[in-house]
């Protein structure tokens, strides 16, 4: 494409000479996305980037303190970074030295999927991915009336939980389910185990961030019905969002 300046999630003006050929990721979903439409474009990632299983590139450790030198090393044409999971300090650094990046900004499931195709169309001038639609095609729909009470527990000592505004809980949402604390003043309270702890609740216990196993989790619950599944299945936006529908209820419902 011929030089253009694009705009990213949040409003600001991302200059390209061309569709970046050399992509660096600092978001474990967008790693994702990126390694399942453009591999060959991708030249960096963070440690947290753990899918596809087999990504063999250059990491550039965390999400919350990248190695901004390795990530100069690479001489990315673009960076792809998140409002949420990446500091605007990074971002402004990169940016100082001349690196273009797009931050993304998503908390809904339809919110990521405009997202990503904006991405991936305008940005890197590509289709719109298969998974993409396929994704699109799973999570549309109105969102009905929730048939089950549910705390989506992210942390334990102390105890946290998903709250407003948030992609997981706009997951939770559409699958029929109430987040019990979705009117809570913070998006991620801390709460009392008793709070957590109540008669018709679903505790979900992810993966992640916090690990939550068999033998870590659900020994805390006497009245809430504890349930474990994939923190990837329930948080991340890309690809996991094909077939997370389906797996997600299975999990619950076991």
């Amino acid at each position: 494409m011929p030089p253009v300046t694009l705009f990213d999630d949040l409003g600001y003006a991302v200059a390209l000479a061309a569709a970046p050929q050399r992509v660096v990721s600092l978001v474990p979903s967008i790693t994702e996305a990126l390694a399942a439409t453009v591999p060959e474009r991708l030249v960096g990632a963070t440690d947290w980037c753990t899918h596809p299983s087999d990504l063999a590139v250059q990491r550039v450790r965390g999400t919350k303190n990248p190695d901004l030198r390795a990530i100069a090393a690479l001489e990315p044409e673009l960076v792809v970074a998140n409002k949420e999971e990446n500091r605007e300090l990074d971002v402004q650094r990169m940016r100082a030295s001349g690196i273009p990046v797009w931050v993304t900004d998503i908390e809904t499931v339809p919110g990521a999927l405009d997202s990503l195709e904006r991405l991936f169309v305008e940005a890197l001038e590509v289709e719109v991915p298969a998974w993409l639609t396929q994704a699109r095609s799973e999570w549309s729909g109105s969102v009905t009336d929730p048939t089950l009470d549910v705390a989506v527990a992210i942390w334990r000592d102390p105890w946290m939980v998903v709250g407003r505004d948030t992609f997981t809980g706009d997951v939770v949402e559409r699958l029929g389910w109430r987040n019990v604390f979705a009117g809570h003043a913070d998006r991620y309270p801390h709460v009392d185990l008793a709070e957590l702890d109540r008669d018709g609740v679903v505790v979900l216990l992810p993966d992640e961030p916090y690990v939550f196993t068999s033998t870590d989790g659900p020994e805390a619950y006497v009245h809430a019905r504890p349930a474990l599944l994939s923190g990837r299945l329930l948080t991340w936006y890309g690809p996991s969002l094909v077939g997370a529908r389906a797996a997600l209820a299975a999990a619950v419902s076991d």
